[in-house]
């Protein structure tokens, strides 16, 4: 198997940031996917993964299911007043919808030990993207600052 050369890259957007995340797999480019936003709230690198969330999200295709895991990252990320840095996916489907269950790990956010990177207010639909690009699997979205 052929390794990805990197997780996740980010392109300019006026007054926001657009993000394409790579993967062996879906579920590895969802994971990705959920490191680059983190990465643009803060460093990832120094949150650590003590506490840990369940979560599993429906929806009726692959696209709406990146936005909706997104979203649901935000959400938990707001209301928990959390970061996070570890992110495993397992994405199926069935009937007619696909099914992501998650497990992320993360802490509390302490700014005087996290740093800051810039507020992701809200997740776009703006260019959003689930493809298969040279055996890779790639997802594009933008997040808005």
């Amino acid at each position: 198997m052929k390794k990805i050369k990197q997780p996740f890259k980010f392109f300019d957007v006026t007054a926001d940031i657009g993000f394409i995340a790579f993967g062996n797999t879906i579920n590895e480019s969802f994971e990705n996917a959920g490191l680059a936003m983190f990465n643009v709230i803060s460093d990832t690198t120094n949150i650590a993964k003590n506490k840990e969330f369940d979560f599993f999200i429906e929806s009726e295709d692959e696209v709406s299911l990146l936005y909706d895991f997104l979203e649901e990252l935000l959400f938990l990320h707001e209301i928990e007043f959390m970061l996070f840095s570890d992110f495993k996916v397992k994405i199926s489907k069935n009937d007619n919808n696909f099914r992501l269950d998650a497990k992320i790990k993360g802490e509390e956010i302490n700014w005087d030990i996290h740093e800051r990177g810039s507020e992701i207010k809200a997740i776009t639909y703006h260019l959003m993207n689930v493809s298969v690009n040279e055996g890779f699997y790639e997802v594009k979205g933008i997040f808005d600052l």
